[in-house]
């Protein structure tokens, strides 16, 4: 990975006249952004479709892209819209904030009249995504037939996919498979699109997959054999993480865990189909929570904390053979936060993947952080913080990091006159690591109000919405000229 820089900031929030982000025209411009400041990097979330609670590493699909992403403005330009179907909809254009009520009750409505206007043929693109796309028109069809209810509390005969009832829900469901298939298509077109100007303009894309996926998702109906459920198709155990400093109780995420031992004999073909799908979507993948793969947490399903799980080994190095013997060298950055076992450390090492180092878990006075900047290493990426994390400036007031905070003032010589959040941008460019990496917000100086997530609370998660005149000439500049000082 050459030396670089870049910004995190998800499509959702993308400036945008109709309430959410998408790939249209303030995409482009975000990328004249990036390019004018002199950055190498865009870093957006994972980008399948979203479900209840509206985060997008609870996705539908570990496949198929989000159609709220879709840009009405070039649905428009295609002529599979007209100005007057866009202009008067409520998507809760007036908030600041995206509105995913309002996004789902009213957009997909909108996206049903392109469809109607639809008059390419969609074969070709069928034929080249056909190791998931079928099941998943019909996966979302008939979870609009049965109420939004999560997969498992659908019939039994679909549910556990008999051939009779997938035979009647095809035919029955036909021209509603038609329509989420025609979004899947939309969402390709205008996302390569996208992706080919940033990398015409020197921008590569960092995209970003979870380790699991959602309970209630296609890729677990369609492929029961892949997880760890039982008869009746309810999940054995769960996927969480020990208790900790942070939690007494752990966390219990919930999702169903892999059947390494089936993935095992099938020679990791979901596995290698899933990197090979986001190499095609993005110039680097992060895989989160990439310590899972050289052991994982495993909770009894229905426990109601993660406190009796145990540890059990996954896969390790052996996945990753078979995905490099069959991609060839993948571009992979690998979420290793938290606290690592020696196993865990090796294990990365042997894979030649980067980490992550966060700069808000460097000063501590206690004991010697492998995030503070002098123990980083070229082969890493630093970032200032993350989606899940305070933005800079909600660290840097918070009460309870008060000594943190002290000693990264003492250590990057932080000053108001410079702007705290700057210098503390400095600590991350001037690393030896060799990408660096900053949330939308550090750059602005935004409070913990306009913080991504906050994991341990459940709404008002993933809403935040930047404004077009923030991203402006003077931020410009001088984001070009720290990064050139650094030569980034």
């Amino acid at each position: 990975m050459e030396r670089g820089s870049g910004i995190i900031m998800h499509i959702t929030s993308l400036p945008n006249k109709y309430g959410i982000g998408s790939f249209g025209e303030e995409a482009f411009k975000f990328i004249d952004f990036l390019k004018n400041a002199g950055q190498k990097y865009w870093q957006v979330l994972p980008l399948g479709p979203t479900g209840y609670g509206d985060s997008p590493y609870q996705c539908f699909s570990a496949f198929a892209g989000n159609p709220y992403f879709i840009g009405l403005d070039l649905l428009v330009k295609d002529g599979l819209l007209r100005l007057e179907d866009i202009e008067n909809i409520d998507l809760g254009q007036e908030k600041e904030r995206v509105d995913y009520y309002k996004i789902f009750k009213n957009k997909m409505e909108i996206l049903k009249k392109a469809y109607k206007n639809n008059k390419e043929s969609l074969e070709e693109f069928k034929l080249e995504n056909k190791n998931w796309i079928e099941d998943y028109g019909l996966f979302m069809s008939l979870k609009n037939k049965f109420d939004l209810k999560a997969w498992y509390d659908w019939d039994k005969d679909i549910r556990f996919r008999e051939k009779e009832a997938m035979d009647k829900y095809k035919k029955e469901l036909e021209d509603e498979i038609g329509y989420w298939i025609f979004l899947q298509y939309v969402f390709h077109k205008q996302w390569s699109s996208l992706k080919e100007y940033a990398n015409s303009n020197g921008i590569k894309i960092i995209g970003d997959i979870p380790i699991y996926v959602a309970g209630d998702s296609c890729d677990v109906w369609a492929n029961h054999k892949m997880f760890l459920l039982d008869e009746e198709r309810v999940p054995l155990r769960v996927a969480g993480c020990p208790p900790d400093y942070f939690s007494e109780t752990g966390q219990l995420w919930g999702n169903p865990l892999y059947n390494w031992e089936y993935l095992d004999k099938n020679n990791y073909i979901w596995w290698i189909n899933r990197i090979k799908t986001s190499l095609k979507l993005y110039d680097v993948v992060r895989i989160d929570h990439f310590r899972g793969f050289e052991a994982f947490w495993s909770i009894p399903y229905g426990d109601k904390t993660a406190i009796n799980g145990e540890w059990v080994k996954g896969p390790g190095i052996k996945l990753f053979n078979k995905i490099k013997d069959e991609l060839g060298e993948v571009n992979i950055i690998a979420e290793d936060l938290g606290l690592l076992t020696q196993e865990v450390i090796d294990f990365l090492k042997e894979t030649g993947f980067p980490g992550m180092k966060v700069l808000q878990f460097a000063f501590s006075r206690d004991y010697e952080s492998q995030y503070v900047p002098h123990n980083h290493i070229k082969n890493c990426v630093v970032y200032t913080g993350t989606h899940d994390n305070d933005t800079f400036l909600g660290w840097f007031q918070d009460e309870k990091n008060k000594g943190d905070v002290e000693y990264a003032k003492e250590y990057l010589k932080l000053s108001e006159e410079e702007g705290y959040n700057w210098g503390f941008i400095r600590g991350a460019w001037s690393s030896v690591a060799a990408l660096a990496m900053a949330p939308l917000q550090d750059f602005l100086g935004l409070d913990n109000n306009y913080r991504m997530n906050r994991p341990s609370i459940a709404e008002n998660n993933w809403t935040w919405r930047a404004g077009e005149e923030q991203l402006n000439e003077d931020l410009e500049h001088k984001i070009k000229k720290l990064t050139e000082l650094y030569r980034r």
